[in-house]
């Protein structure tokens, strides 16, 4: 992997700039940044970071998934933020989708979130307005650090009801049927989670985007084209004025870009 931008020593060889980077390498090339400040305050706040990748062509996903336009690398750092993050929020689809589990604890990043103050491994939010989920999968009943569901005030009392008898914590961050992005992160935020990650899907993050809840996207621009008509990184209405963001950070790896952008 080789760093692009910022270019910090134009003296490091090719050699070096191509090799493998260690997890503490990697770690610090996306640390989050002290003291996540709060949005329109002074004082320490979450951060909301988003991962997604996309091919040359903007598909988020081949064949209804994202694992086809991904590589070891961009695993590698897939892996990382996990490992970075206090909560990975993520959609119920997706969860079906994907067929997510729980997050492990890695033993490279241990002594980095015990200096952090986190826990062994981040917390799993799913974000489900209906709670048509399987109480009974790993993600639910064998997680390193308990799931989390969010939903909405209006949510289906009976499907609550077998949340709380599966034993899942539900937390509720909306008025209606729905979650609202900006009261999630604030859930989130009073149970200590500052450090905040969502994996998407598209229509997540799309909510998050409207909603003005987005810190920082971290894109892997995959070397792959798919034509087809598979869904952008972001979906949903679009944003009345565009949101500008900065380019933070680029690194390179067999043809992958991973890119991080901040919110200006």
């Amino acid at each position: 992997m080789r760093r692009l931008f910022p270019v910090t020593d134009q003296t490091v060889s090719t050699a070096d700039r191509e090799r493998e980077w260690t997890l503490d390498e990697l770690a610090e090339a996306y640390a989050y940044p002290p003291p996540y400040p709060a949005r329109g305050s002074a004082g320490g706040g979450p951060w909301v970071r988003a991962n997604m990748v996309s091919s040359l062509d903007g598909a988020a996903q081949h064949d209804g998934r994202s694992q086809p336009l991904s590589s070891a690398a961009d695993m590698r750092v897939f892996g990382l933020l996990r490992g970075l993050a206090d909560a990975v929020v993520v959609g119920a689809e997706t969860v079906r989708q994907e067929g997510y589990r729980p997050a492990r604890a890695r033993e490279g990043l241990a002594r980095r979130r015990k200096e952090a103050g986190q826990g062994p491994a981040p917390v799993i939010a799913v974000v489900s307005a209906s709670l048509e989920l399987d109480f009974s999968l790993p993600l639910f009943t064998a997680p390193v650090v308990p799931t989390l569901v969010l939903t909405g005030a209006a949510a289906p009392q009976d499907r609550v009801r077998a949340a709380g008898e599966a034993g899942v914590d539900v937390v509720i961050a909306g008025d209606g049927p729905g979650v609202e992005p900006a009261r999630a992160v604030r859930a989130l935020a009073e149970r200590g989670l500052l450090r905040l990650l969502t994996e998407g899907g598209p229509r997540l993050l799309g909510q998050f985007v409207a909603a003005g809840a987005l810190d920082e996207l971290c894109l892997t621009v995959s070397p792959t084209l798919t034509s087809g008509y598979a869904q952008r990184i972001a979906g949903g209405p679009a944003l009345a004025v565009p949101e500008r963001f900065a380019l933070a950070s680029l690194l390179e790896e067999d043809g992958f870009l991973f890119t991080r952008y901040r919110r200006i």
